[in-house]
Formats: structure tokens, sequence, C-alpha cells
């Protein structure tokens, strides 16, 4: 295992891996802590991890690690898309979630439309995340949608 810092002073390690994705930042000393109660408590966490100059660009798929308290644990991105569309693969998102030794998590991502209803792909891959989660006893609590301007949680509106 090897320990680095990213471009926003994040710790990262970095698990021996042939797949660069594999990558997952970490409870370290300068991971800001949030607790999640509503959506509205990650929102900010989210725009400030996120790429600002890729949230009116490209769709992005992020994750927030959690522990059994709902306080962030970790994070990672599961990958750049492009205009439209972005591959959320759940496999990548469940290595990560179990090397951080998640109990819930948050996912998200954004639409560079500014429309902030999900797709149907948007609540299909949200409801199979959130099944493989329950056999592996990781709750995905919200799955929250970034505009440049707003947000939509999942969660807030019944869809979870």
């Amino acid at each position: 295992m090897k320990y680095e810092t990213d471009n926003k002073g994040f710790s990262i390690y970095r698990f021996k891996s042939n797949c660069p994705e594999f990558r997952t930042r970490m409870k370290r000393d300068n991971l800001k802590k949030v607790r999640v109660m509503k959506s509205s408590d990650i929102v900010p966490f989210l725009r400030e991890i996120w790429e600002e100059e890729k949230l009116d660009l490209i769709e992005s798929f992020y994750v927030v690690f959690l522990n059994r308290a709902n306080t962030t644990v970790g994070w990672s991105k599961i990958s750049d898309g492009g205009i439209t569309g972005t591959v959320a693969d759940p496999k990548v998102i469940y290595n990560n979630a179990l090397q951080s030794l998640a109990c819930n998590m948050i996912i998200a991502h954004n639409h560079p439309s500014g429309n902030l209803r999900p797709s149907n792909a948007d609540e299909e891959l949200t409801k199979k995340i959130a099944a493989a989660g329950k056999l592996l006893d990781i709750n995905v609590l919200d799955h929250i949608i970034l505009t440049a301007e707003s947000h939509f949680s999942f969660a807030d509106e019944g869809y979870l």
C-alpha cells in the first residue's frame, strides 16, 4: 500500500492493482469530516471535492463513504464520461466501499445540461447499486445529482 497526496491535499491509499481506477481516498488527517443527516449536509462536501471546471462540461460519478454514524470516512471519483453520460460500474464502487470499510455511502453524479430530473438510466442504476449494497450490508443513503446551481436528492424525493 502506498500513500500519496492529491492536488486538493487529500491523502490517498493506493492499493496495488493493474487498474488505476482502484484508488480510494480514505479517512486521513486532512479529510473533512461531515455528519450527514440530510442531503443538504453532503452537497457542500461534494462541491468541494468535485473538479469544478468539469461540473458544466462532462458527467462524472463520485461516491462518498460513511461510517455507521453517517460521518464521512472517504470518497472516490469513479469515472469521468462525456457530455451526456458516464459509466458507474457497481463492482468498482463496491471494491472501494469495502476497502474504505464503509457502512453507508452516498452516490453522486452531475448533469452538465443543468437538468435536475433523473433519467430512467439514473433510476435503474440507483436501484442496482442499492440492491448490491443490501447483500454487503452497505446502505446507499442517497443519490445526488449536481448542477452548477442546484442539486436533486433521490432520498428527499422518495426514490430511495
